[in-house]
């Protein structure tokens, strides 16, 4: 499997562009817990114009210093885009942002993201700092008609593959392709209009989805998107037994832990191997988590 040549950091911490915003809206529903936005941004005149590839991240650099008088550290986000961006036109282009609000345990004091507040707080026609793109890996490959595809998200971990999905469905979605996507509450579903709209018009493609908190499994345990494996077996086990398949995880550190488990406990092999360093995934499984 090869990967396209990809454009990367042609835009650099030290000398960031100045993108404008287009749009900022809430992408979750009403009741949810949490602040999650679907921001688009102008690329148009800088560098990252029709460079940035689905799959890919951009870096935000937030005004100001730290406690330590120090500029703030550069924290980069998926595009959510397709290649090309939202118009095809290499100009227009998004991503999924989680506000990070939180608590310290132990002073009690609530603790804020920087670069995530900055950027969901700006307002359409501001301005941001941005660098990029990075990324030349976590890719749909070269050729990826020649590949089914498996992709993980939890949470806003769903952002590249809103751009792969369409990337995909303008190829006519030409293989088998599933999503599995996972949250606590239904009320955190992220794009699920889209997926469902690529899910009825291509029968080769399934959205799958796993509800931690709502609801329990058969036998008592929380449902997540490693435990679809064995819940939606016949549909997910044969296309994870295909030599051609990939599997793509994007969302909270760790979650591939629990998909190598499930891959194990159901004789799935070609996705991780053991080493003196312990499980690794191979080249057919691509992690990408924070």
């Amino acid at each position: 499997m090869t990967f396209p040549d990809v454009a990367i950091n042609l835009v650099k911490p030290k000398d960031p562009v100045e993108v404008r915003i287009v749009s900022t809206e809430i992408a979750t529903a009403a009741p949810s817990p949490n602040f999650i936005r679907h921001i688009t941004f102008d690329v148009s005149g800088t560098p990252l114009e029709g460079n940035i590839r689905a799959g890919q991240s951009v870096g935000i650099l937030a005004p100001g210093t730290d406690a330590n008088g120090k500029p703030h550290a550069l924290r980069l986000y998926s595009v959510a885009s397709p290649t090309g961006g939202e118009h095809g036109d290499g100009k227009i282009y998004s991503t999924t942002v989680k506000r990070v609000i939180d608590e310290h345990w132990e002073t009690q004091e609530l603790f804020t993201g920087v670069a995530s507040n900055h950027f969901c707080s700006l307002k359409a026609g501001s301005t941001v700092r941005m660098t990029g793109p990075s990324g030349k890996r976590f890719l749909l490959p070269e050729h990826p008609e020649q590949y089914n595809y498996v992709f993980f998200a939890t949470g806003t971990g769903v952002a590249p593959f809103r751009g792969m999905l369409l990337d995909l469905e303008a190829l006519g979605m030409p293989t088998d392709t599933v999503l599995v996507f996972g949250c606590a509450y239904r009320s955190d579903f992220l794009y699920a209009d889209l997926f469902g709209r690529i899910e009825l018009g291509h029968p080769n493609f399934r959205y799958l989805k796993a509800v931690s908190r709502e609801a329990l499994r058969g036998d008592g345990s929380k449902p997540y998107v490693q435990t679809l494996i064995e819940d939606e077996a016949a549909l997910l086990q044969p296309i994870l037994r295909r030599e051609n398949t990939l599997i793509y995880v994007c969302g909270l550190k760790g979650m591939e832990d629990g998909i190598y488990r499930m891959l194990d406990k159901h004789g799935i092999g070609g996705y991780f191997e053991r080493g003196e360093r312990g499980i690794k995934p191979t080249d057919r499984m691509l992690v990408e988590t924070y």
